[in-house]
């Protein structure tokens, strides 16, 4: 955008600002995850098409996800002209963070959280860093809340 200024006589450019990308804790597959497992909630048999059409999700990325949920155990996959998919486990009994666990390898707010990261700084000072602890206890903190929500209470919400 270009502005001109009366009082200085000068003219400004802006550039336009860029859309920042968000980084998630919820990613868009947990959200697709969650929301296969809606479309199955009701036990019946249905084909991946019938979960995509019915939740607005692209059917190449679900059949990523529905590999890990039947990985995990909280889908069965049949194959075949008799085929489709079915949730095969108790939603009441799966927390959240299992789903998380499940879908997201080394699921951490911070870097310098997992296992293999070198700490350049806590090398060189030879201490521990408060920042590190400081997000180690949000950390604790997100995961014992997702802990206490099982996938039926976050679809459905207190039935």
């Amino acid at each position: 955008m270009t502005r001109f200024h009366l009082a200085t006589n000068s003219v400004t450019v802006e550039q336009p600002q860029k859309k920042e990308e968000k980084k998630l804790i919820i990613t868009r597959e947990v959200d697709y995850a969650l929301r296969i497992l809606r479309a199955l909630a009701d036990g019946k048999r249905v084909t991946a098409k019938t979960i995509c059409d019915r939740e607005l999700l692209p059917l190449h990325f679900a059949y990523r996800i529905l590999k890990k949920l039947e990985k995990g155990g909280l889908v069965q996959i049949a194959r075949g002209a008799d085929g489709g998919i079915r949730l095969c486990a108790d939603l009441k009994s799966v927390s959240m963070y299992d789903l998380l666990s499940m879908i997201e390898e080394n699921r951490v707010i911070s870097a310098c959280m997992q296992p293999d990261f070198e700490c350049a700084w806590r090398r060189d000072n030879a201490g521990a860093c408060m920042v590190h602890k400081q997000l180690s206890e949000v950390q604790r903190v997100l995961d014992e809340e997702f802990r206490k929500r099982s996938l039926e209470k976050m679809l459905f919400g207190e039935r």
